[in-house]
């Protein structure tokens, strides 16, 4: 049976090189390489969701590989497809580097100039570890899809335009429609999920940023169970210690969180700090919550140019979500689409804080009444983003049954804008 090899290298004369020799290999059936770290997740996702069986073996990563470095791509792979063996293609084979590789859950590492004899010993011992794993799997009928949770992150246009109270009724529409759900507050120095929520936890999302391994039982010490069974990862109490989350802490918590639960909602503030930049570059969507007025529109199409700039994100990839809206304000979504160069969502979040201020004044978000229409669009918004499963009973409906009554959802759109 031939081995599939999936290279996953960003330099163009590296592609080259790698793949060239790839193909002289014995029972080597190369695939078309990817150029990136989001490509080779997409790529090995799009594929296990189909079968474990068309997963290719051997994925070899390069060592400039980007932008997520390798070390930390090979470790989501482990994570979200342990039946993938990962050779790292380095110039520095060096004990140290070969020991992190290994933690990081390599199953090998050649050394540049690639040499023919050790890329083949290494391709063929990884590949019969990768198959004796999916006999495995098969034996127990524990067939891992790898296609993990969906990241959804909340980042605000300016201060104060809802962002928090969008991430978290997009978590409790989740976790009610029968989806596990971790919230995350990833607002580090001014973070208020915990305010919102009526919640005192001593462990915040920095008891992780050190661990350079988080098992399920670490990152279960870490979360707080809501009441509504929403999994709360909280940002720190003494603002300062937020700076201790750095990009690279981030994207391993992300990865971690992704493994164990179906969805993951992010709330990333309105200040864009390294672990934010981060959540959002690895997102499944990122969402940019901005209000009807000109300062938030200003700001909304501020930060969509700079994660464009700063290769984060690009403009098509990010949706605005418009909260405080009615027909009496001059700034309409279709113009706010116009201004940002970005899908806006279709549902737009009515101006009504009086429904909220109750609630939002007792820490009780959670309690907010069904019958609310900010709840109903958000609960909608959340349906609109696939973030619920709806009950095939209720298919023909579109209903999603929450805490005390049914909250009408907009069936998923074709692209999502």
């Amino acid at each position: 049976m031939p081995t599939r090899i999936l290279p996953a290298v960003g330099d163009a004369d590296a592609v080259r090189s790698v793949t060239t020799l790839l193909s002289q290999l014995p029972d080597a059936e190369p695939v078309a390489p990817v150029v990136d770290s989001t490509q080779l997740i997409d790529t090995l996702a799009r594929l296990a969701a189909e079968s474990v069986d068309e997963l290719p073996e051997v994925v070899v990563v390069h060592e400039r590989i980007g932008p997520v470095p390798a070390l930390e791509l090979i470790r989501e792979v482990a994570l979200r497809f342990p039946a993938v063996g990962v050779i790292l293609v380095t110039s520095d084979a060096g004990p140290g580097l070969f020991q992190a590789a290994m933690d990081s859950g390599a199953r090998g590492l050649v050394a540049l100039p690639l040499s023919y004899e050790e890329l083949a010993n290494r391709v063929q011992a990884v590949a019969q570890w990768s198959v004796g794993v999916r006999r495995h799997l098969g034996h127990t009928g524990d067939v891992f899809t790898g296609v993990g949770g969906t990241v959804v992150t909340v980042s605000g246009a300016k201060g104060g335009v809802g962002a928090t109270v969008t991430a978290v009724q997009l978590a409790l529409a989740s976790q009610a429609s029968g989806r596990s759900t971790a919230l995350v507050d990833m607002d580090l120095q001014t973070g208020d999920v915990a305010s919102y929520l009526d919640v005192q936890f001593r462990r915040s999302v920095v008891d992780l940023a050190a661990i350079a391994d988080i098992s399920p039982r670490v990152l279960a010490d870490a979360v707080f169970r809501h009441d509504t069974g929403v999994a709360l990862l909280l940002a720190p109490g003494e603002g300062e210690r937020g700076e201790e989350v750095t990009d690279r802490a981030t994207r391993q918590i992300v990865s971690a969180l992704r493994s164990r639960y179906e969805t993951v909602v992010i709330d990333c503030g309105a200040q864009m700090s390294g672990a934010g930049a981060a959540a959002v570059e690895m997102a499944d969507r990122a969402l940019l919550v901005t209000t009807p007025d000109v300062v938030a529109v200003r700001g909304a199409k501020r930060t969509v140019r700079m994660w464009d700039r700063l290769q984060i994100r690009k403009a098509e990839e990010t949706t605005v979500v418009v909260n405080r809206n009615s027909r009496a304000t001059e700034i309409q979504p279709p113009l706010i689409q116009k201004i940002t160069g970005t899908p806006v969502a279709a549902t737009a979040v009515p101006a009504n804080f009086k429904e909220l201020q109750g609630a939002v004044d007792a820490g009780r978000l959670h309690e907010l009444d069904s019958k609310s229409a900010v709840k109903q669009a958000l609960w909608g918004l959340a349906g609109e983003l696939g973030l619920v499963k709806v009950p095939e009973a209720d298919r023909k409906g579109s209903r999603l049954r929450g805490d005390r009554g049914a909250v009408s959802l907009r069936r998923r759109r074709d692209g999502g804008g």
